[in-house]
Parts: C-alpha cells; sequence; structure tokens
C-alpha cells in the first residue's frame, strides 16, 4: 500500500482523492499521536489551524477542526493565513501542533493537509507514519469536558505581520515594488507587511475568491508580474504562491531573480555583516552549480540536502546553521521561522536593497553567476534499479570528466512517478542539452530494459 503522506503532507483532488471523512479521519488520527504529549501531563491537547482561500478549503477546515475537537484538542481556527504564519503561531502560542490546509502552488480543485508538531516544526517521517497507523485505531471519543473547543483566532495576523516587522534590519523607505500575492493566503497579510516596513506597493492577485488561487499569477506563473514591473517602472516584483511559503523575485528590467539567486544575495549580505551563522548555506541538490562557485569564492560553505524545505530545515537545526533554501524560492531563516516563509524572504532581499541603495538586478549579478541547467525527465523506467546500474554510473563518470569543474550531473529518480530526473549544469546551454540527452538516452536504454 502506497503511503498516504507525500513530500510536504497529504494532497490531492479536494472531493475525491482528499475527502471529508480522510480530512475527518486525519485530524482524530492527529488528535491521538501529535497531542499525546500533552495528555500524559494531564491538560488537553491545543492546535492551530489555518489554511488558504481554495474554496474547498472551508469545509476540508471544518472537517479537520470537527475531527480535532471530537479527538479532545481546543482548537484555535486561524481562517486564511499563510503557511509560514500558520507554523510560526504554533510556536507562539506554545501550541502542542497545527495543521495548514493548502495545496501550495496548484491548482484550485486540489487541496492538502500539512501537520506541524511543537514548536512549528514540519513532521519528520516517523510521526507521520505514525498517524497512518493511528487511522486504523479506534478513534479518541471523549466526552463533557473533555471535549475540545473550536474558537477563532481573531488576532492571528495582527501577531504574525508584527513578528515579520520585528526581524527587519533596516526599514524599505525609498522602494518601489510589485507585490503579486497568487490570489492566496498573503492576499491580506502581504501588503500590509511591505507597505508598514516602509515600501510603495502596487499588489495584483489579491483578489481570492475561492477558485482563482495560482490561475494565472503567482511565482509559478511570473508573467503578468513581470510585465507590471515594467510599466509601473517599480524597482523589483515579489511573487508569493498560494500559501506563501515561496518567493521568487523580478528585476527592475523583468528579469527573473530564482530561489538561489535569492539565497546567494542574502548569504553574501549577512556573511558582510558577521552575522551568517557557521558562514555556511544550506541548499538542496537542485541549486545551481553558480551558486556553490559563488559561495566559494566568498569563503561560504555550502552543505547540501534531498529535495524539500523540511530536509533543510533538518540540517539547520542539526548544525545550528541559519540560512537555508531551495531553487523554487523556499528559503528559511532560522531565527526566525521553521519552513520558508515568502513574506520573510521578500523583506529581508528589499532590505539589502535598501540598506545598500544598490538595484536587483546588480545585486543578482555581484552575487552568482546562473549557469545553464537542463532537466529531462525519463519516464517509464525502473527507477528502483538507478543506483545498481554499473553502465549508468560509467556514463556519468564520463560527462563528470568532461565538464570539469564547469559542470555538474545529478540523477534522480522521482518520489512520486516512475521516472528518473537527469539534470546537467554547464558553462553553456549546448553543452548541458548534449550531456543531458546523452545520459538520459543511457538511462532509458538500461532502465527500461529493467522496468
Amino acid at each position: 500500500m502506497p503511503r498516504l503522506f507525500g513530500t510536504d503532507g497529504v494532497r490531492g483532488l479536494a472531493n475525491r482523492d482528499l475527502t471529508v471523512e480522510l480530512s475527518l479521519a486525519l485530524a482524530q488520527a492527529a488528535a491521538r499521536v501529535l497531542g499525546a504529549s500533552a495528555r500524559e501531563l494531564g491538560r488537553k491537547p491545543t492546535a492551530v489551524l489555518g489554511r488558504d482561500p481554495r474554496v474547498s478549503g472551508e469545509f476540508i477546515g471544518a472537517a479537520v477542526a470537527a475531527g480535532l475537537a471530537s479527538g479532545g484538542v481546543d482548537v484555535y481556527d486561524a481562517g486564511v493565513l499563510p503557511t509560514p504564519a500558520t507554523a510560526f503561531l504554533v510556536s507562539d502560542l506554545h501550541a502542542d501542533f497545527g495543521v495548514m490546509i493548502s495545496a501550495s502552488h496548484n491548482p484550485a480543485p486540489d487541496n492538502g493537509i500539512k501537520f506541524f508538531a511543537a514548536g512549528g516544526l514540519k513532521l519528520p517521517d516517523e510521526l507521520e507514519d505514525q498517524i497512518e497507523v493511528a487511522l486504523s485505531l479506534e478513534k479518541l471519543a471523549p466526552t463533557g469536558a473533555g471535549v475540545g473547543r473550536i474558537r477563532r483566532f481573531a488576532d492571528a495576523e495582527d501577531r504574525y505581520l508584527v513578528h515579520l516587522l520585528g526581524t527587519l534590519p533596516n526599514t524599505l523607505d525609498g522602494i518601489s515594488m510589485v507585490l503579486d500575492c497568487a490570489n492566496g493566503a498573503a492576499a491580506g497579510v502581504s501588503p500590509q507587511v511591505f507597505t508598514d516596513a516602509g515600501a510603495t506597493v502596487t499588489v495584483i492577485g489579491a483578489d481570492p475568491d475561492g477558485y482563482n488561487i495560482n490561475a494565472g499569477v503567482g511565482s509559478t506563473h511570473l508573467e503578468r508580474l513581470q510585465q507590471t514591473v515594467l510599466s509601473s517602472g517599480a524597482q523589483v516584483g515579489i511573487a508569493h504562491d498560494g500559501d506563501a511559503d515561496r518567493c521568487l523575485a523580478v528585476d527592475e528590467n523583468g528579469r527573473v531573480i530564482d530561489g538561489d539567486q535569492i539565497m546567494a544575495i542574502l548569504a553574501l549580505s549577512l556573511h558582510r555583516r558577521g552575522v551568517l551563522p557557521g558562514d555556511t548555506l544550506v541548499c538542496t541538490v537542485m541549486s545551481n552549480l553558480g551558486l556553490h562557485l559563488a559561495m566559494k569564492r566568498a569563503g561560504i560553505e555550502v552543505r547540501q540536502t534531498s529535495v524539500g524545505d523540511r530536509y533543510v530545515l533538518e540540517e539547520l537545526n542539526r548544525s545550528n546553521l541559519g540560512l537555508g533554501g531551495e531553487q523554487s524560492g523556499h528559503v528559511i531563516f532560522r531565527k526566525f521561522a521553521t519552513t520558508g516563509d515568502g513574506l520573510l524572504t521578500g523583506l529581508q532581499l528589499l532590505a539589502v536593497m535598501a540598506s545598500t541603495g544598490k538595484p536587483l538586478s546588480r545585486l543578482a549579478d555581484e552575487a552568482m553567476t546562473v549557469y545553464p541547467q537542463v532537466l529531462i525527465n525519463v519516464r517509464d523506467v525502473d527507477k528502483t534499479a538507478l543506483a545498481g546500474n554499473a553502465i549508468v554510473a560509467q556514463a556519468v563518470s564520463e560527462a563528470e570528466a568532461a565538464l570539469g569543474d564547469q559542470g555538474r550531473v545529478l540523477l534522480r529518480p522521482s518520489g512520486t512517478e516512475p521516472l528518473v530526473r537527469v539534470m546537467v549544469e554547464a558553462a553553456d546551454e549546448q553543452t548541458a542539452q548534449h550531456w543531458a540527452e546523452q545520459l538520459s538516452e543511457v538511462v532509458r536504454w538500461q532502465l527500461t530494459s529493467a522496468a
């Protein structure tokens, strides 16, 4: 039986894969597992519940709240709120756990449920497995005073906003920006926080109706943001995704600045100020070679993890480090957050612009050179045979030898599909394309016969 939890919670088509019944059962199982410590101490567990504005979040949220309360958990219902805000509030309230209902950058018909442990931390695989096991156990069924209450968390946005403003090293006075909220969870709080920080803000993608989340706007659809930055003469554009745990940027010329470039700018700024813990940046195996080379030149160590911001956070916590993230725009400031936070990232990026007086284009160019990156998905192969295939390994070695220190090869089996991702970086596009195609053919030839 396939594992219910994916790389970031339980996701699927709302009302088909992610049903009311499953949502209720997951909440009841979470009440048992994540509320156990509180019950052992003789008190009632508490949980923070947030969601993005997609329409299915209304009935899924109701089912989750009912499941938690019926399992003896007091619920603080924060309503529509970014994922990082929900995580922050779990810590701020000293709640036992949190639940966020969102499918992030996915289209409106999808939805998902993700859980946060005490402190606002994403769950390790072991706790997710315990929740899956608890789905088949007898449900907790307290009565009388043992039943949980569901309370509206009225000042949730205000607490989060104050927290964000408190992270800034300087104001954003003099910065003109376009902000794309993806018609998502940040539509209320993000324009307010950037305005309060001192920026002049033009807002797009801030009219959620339950159906238009991520539709032609946000970090996965940057065209409208690019056009608005150019037509308005703004200095910078910032884009969130539907649940606002990502941040991508657009410079004054309309060029996209991705998560690797943002991390490079931030790491260099912190390093120069002497406040980058361990003088180390944590990124995933998908980050661009240019980031690695730029950090090496600056005397900053780079540590790599598997894909997923929770693995980045695990390394940050394990090694007591401060900054890490993903090319996709999940950036974690461990001092201030336990998950990727698109609002926090955008604020910190604009703070560097304001303090240096440099345009984003110059900051990005000075920070790193982006190496051409070619990614080919080789489908319908036996991805489990990748690790032990000597011919594939030999082909990779030959490619790496030819590229030297001006290129990089990564072969990675998909976590959810029968495919292998072949990624090659090189100093020029033609070289990257050549080796990516050649390695893809070897993978297809070797692993199709194994399928």
